[in-house]
């Protein structure tokens, strides 16, 4: 059994609750979609701020989420949680904002925040030496480091997500994490 129709079985045997929820929205019920947001806008936004570190634009991304999945509520396909659903469309809004902006003012940098501290204990060296090492790191490299790192979700969910295959999902980490090691042993 391939590990798709394995996540398949799984879902189908344990569905989603938000799926009748989605269901009764797709019939027209807006109450329905209100809970939808209600049980998701926070962990949406806490994403959106994650991956954009801006507190306003976090909210704008969020809206924007929230928008995007009114409209397109009939693509939802019941093969995967609807949480994960609205993941990969937050990601999508933020990855179409970077394309559409040629200020780099507004590409911030992610994880200055979860960082630790070095041998030194100096925390705020770190984190300076963290968020510029991950400016350098190519744009999926670093949406996938924090998809699966901060946000723990399994490459399954991230290439589907990001619309990448599950192996791009891990190499992209695997380059990720390899680099910061690099750069943060200079």
């Amino acid at each position: 059994m391939s590990s798709s129709s394995v996540s398949l079985n799984l879902i189908t045997k344990n569905p989603d609750e938000d799926f009748d929820l989605v269901k009764n929205a797709l019939g027209g019920n807006c109450e329905a979609f209100r809970e939808l947001f209600t049980r998701n806008v926070n962990r949406v936004y806490s994403l959106c701020l994650k991956i954009c570190s801006d507190a306003q634009l976090a909210e704008d991304l969020t809206q924007e989420v929230f928008i995007k999945a009114w409209e397109k509520l009939n693509s939802f396909k019941f093969e995967s949680r609807f949480s994960t659903w609205l993941h990969s469309i937050a990601v999508n809004q933020f990855m179409m904002h970077l394309r559409s902006s040629d200020r780099k003012s507004e590409k911030e940098e992610v994880f200055g925040k979860y960082a630790g501290p070095d041998q030194t204990g100096n925390i705020q060296d770190f984190r300076i030496d963290l968020q510029r090492a991950i400016e350098k790191l190519p744009r999926q490299a670093k949406t996938v480091l924090i998809l699966h790192d901060i946000e723990g979700y399994k490459h399954n969910e991230i290439s589907e997500m990001m619309s990448i295959q599950t192996g791009t999902s891990k190499a992209h980490l695997h380059t990720a994490r390899k680099f910061l090691r690099k750069e943060l042993s200079k």
